[in-house]
């Protein structure tokens, strides 16, 4: 065995014997035996106290550990069963820590009988992290093989040991507990989820299909529901596509509102397009209680790039006043982009797309077609960005231990640095981001001589992906989410429905506008999609967390009947 594989085998089996015995699971199911891991499978390796508890949101544990109704150590015991469980059938923890996670819960049962009260709003609040976040006393390899038994990357510096990234500390001071990190494709830069630590995330509802990426073992892991809420990053949709791939909420917000300080990257230090941290869960709500709780530590005192920005209520009392029960009788405005122009989504994402306009438009809101410029040099101008240090940093990382690139990312970096970008490249990159912003927002505002309200649109609708999600080495097209990225919008995704193949047949007389969209078309295949979730995605503007999350609460509802 080679040095990397052999250190990889040992990291693998490393973290696999952290799985208490009696967690362990008898037999793994293929695919074929058992697509959809989900609901009554899981559920059959649980007590029926753990599913209560489990299958409860953030909002619901929050409501009970606050109260002293549940212990943090049950709570915390059930959220380590269920990961440890869910990690052995999609291959989704890089990082466990159950014993280190009880303990902390033993203290926070402690401090509630000392004093009658919970520590902070996330009292024994089990909360799952991508692996960018340091923990202290746990390693983050970032799906790198060189970078096991470091400090990313740099040995002996017992760093490891005690460092731990911004937002864990506030986590800490709120009373989360944290108990497991979750898997990255390596170097973050993929819309799957495959390292040569752990290999091939799966998606718990269709294993037949990725968990998505970046934050892909975040999308597993809370779509098998083994954390109620976890933290991903998103720099081309990585927050995004595994909320969209698994039937989960999840937000992206503009850079500046939530702390990164202190975390692993890839290419760390690239300034034009930033990864943002933002929440992923099972309800619109937990995503509203991390981010007040998150915010209620003022990280803009802590991360100097953190905007001096509170949870705004008003901005969600405008949508209310619109919407709620009480509202004014008023309506809201939406763009709708069905199709790029580039690539076109395939049956189930379309049928998505309709259902969420007739949706709204059955509530009495207004749909205007989305007629903004053209995505492709929005897209075109990120990815450029991601290529400034000619790859040096990323394989660099993988020089470290030898070990190969998966097809996921060679495509895109190859396996030798090649020229850097100018400072001059830099610049000119820069002014054309800024530009582009610019013909953006005006386009945004002219959209209030098209609606009835006065307004401009108060969010546009867009798939997240051409597909439901990706099949294995098949996620061929990042143009729906990479965009969002470089304008720094805000955007939530909302689940739809599922993928149905006696609905959603083959569209025989489709034209492919190019190669890539003609792949896309013929990599659909509605018995093997059958189950899957679908998506969509809300887009806001700049900054619009509060306002996209009351819209997204808002529509999640009326699409399931509520």
């Amino acid at each position: 065995m080679a040095g990397w594989e052999q250190l990889a085998q040992d990291k693998r089996d490393a973290v696999n014997t952290l799985i208490p015995q009696g967690w362990r699971l008898e037999h793994i199911p293929s695919v074929e035996e058992q697509r959809d891991v989900t609901g009554k499978y899981v559920q059959q390796f649980l007590s029926e106290r753990e599913v209560e508890i489990t299958e409860t949101d953030a909002v619901g544990i929050a409501a009970k550990t606050t109260a002293g109704d549940w212990t943090a150590v049950e709570v915390t015991k059930a959220f380590c069963h269920r990961a440890a469980i869910a990690h052995q059938l999609l291959n989704c923890l890089h990082e466990i820590f159950f014993d280190a996670a009880i303990e902390d819960a033993k203290q926070l049962d402690d401090f509630y009988a000392q004093y009658n009260r919970p520590l902070g709003p996330l009292h024994g609040v089990p909360v799952s992290l991508k692996d960018q976040f340091h923990v202290k006393g746990v390693e983050t390899t970032m799906g790198y093989v060189g970078w096991i038994g470091t400090f990313q990357g740099k040995k002996d510096t017992g760093k490891e040991k005690v460092f731990e990234s911004e937002m864990v500390r506030e986590l800490r001071e709120l009373g989360a507990i944290l108990y497991c990190k979750t898997s990255v494709p390596h170097t973050l830069m993929a819309g799957e989820t495959v390292n040569n630590i752990i290999g091939y995330t799966l998606n718990p509802k269709n294993r037949n299909l990725s968990a998505g990426g970046s934050s892909g073992g975040e999308g597993a892991l809370i779509g098998l529901k083994g954390s109620p809420i976890g933290l991903g990053t998103d720099i081309g949709g990585s927050i995004r596509i595994p909320s969209a791939f698994n039937g989960l909420y999840g937000i992206r917000p503009s850079t500046g509102r939530l702390p990164y300080e202190g975390m692993a990257n890839s290419m760390d230090g690239q300034g034009t397009v930033l990864s943002v941290v933002g929440p992923l869960a099972t309800t619109v709500p937990s995503l509203r209680l991390m981010i007040k709780s998150l915010l209620s530590q003022e990280p803009w005192l802590h991360d100097p790039l953190v905007n001096e920005l509170p949870w705004r209520d008003e901005q969600e009392k405008q949508i209310l006043d619109l919407i709620g029960p009480a509202g004014k009788g008023g309506k809201l405005a939406f763009g709708v982009l069905k199709n790029d122009g580039a690539v076109a989504p395939q049956p189930p994402v379309r049928r998505a797309m309709e259902m969420v306009v007739k949706t709204l438009e059955g509530l009495g809101h207004e749909i205007i077609e989305w007629k903004a410029p053209s995505h492709k040099p929005i897209n075109d101008l990120a990815l450029k960005t991601w290529f400034f240090d000619g790859g040096t940093d990323i394989i660099g990382a993988f020089n470290l231990s030898g070990e190969p690139v998966s097809k996921q990312i060679g495509g895109a970096f190859g396996d030798k640095p090649f020229e850097q970008a100018k400072a001059s490249d830099i610049a000119a990159v820069n002014v054309a981001k800024r530009e582009l912003q610019k013909e953006y927002m005006e386009y945004w505002n002219s959209t209030k001589d098209l609606t009835s309200t006065g307004r401009p649109v108060d969010a546009m609708i867009s798939p997240v992906a051409p597909f439901p999600a990706a099949r294995r080495e098949k996620y061929n097209y990042y143009g729906y989410t990479v965009w969002v990225n470089l304008l720094d919008y805000t955007s939530v995704v909302v689940p739809v429905t599922l993928a149905d193949k006696n609905v959603d047949k083959i569209d025989t007389d489709y034209q492919p506008m190019n190669d890539i969209d003609k792949a896309t078309q013929e990599n659909y295949d509605p018995e093997i999609y059958d189950g899957s979730h679908v998506s969509v995605q809300l887009v806001g503007r700049r900054l619009q967390e509060e306002k996209m999350l009351a819209i997204a609460e808002y529509l999640g509802d009326a699409l399931c009947g509520k």
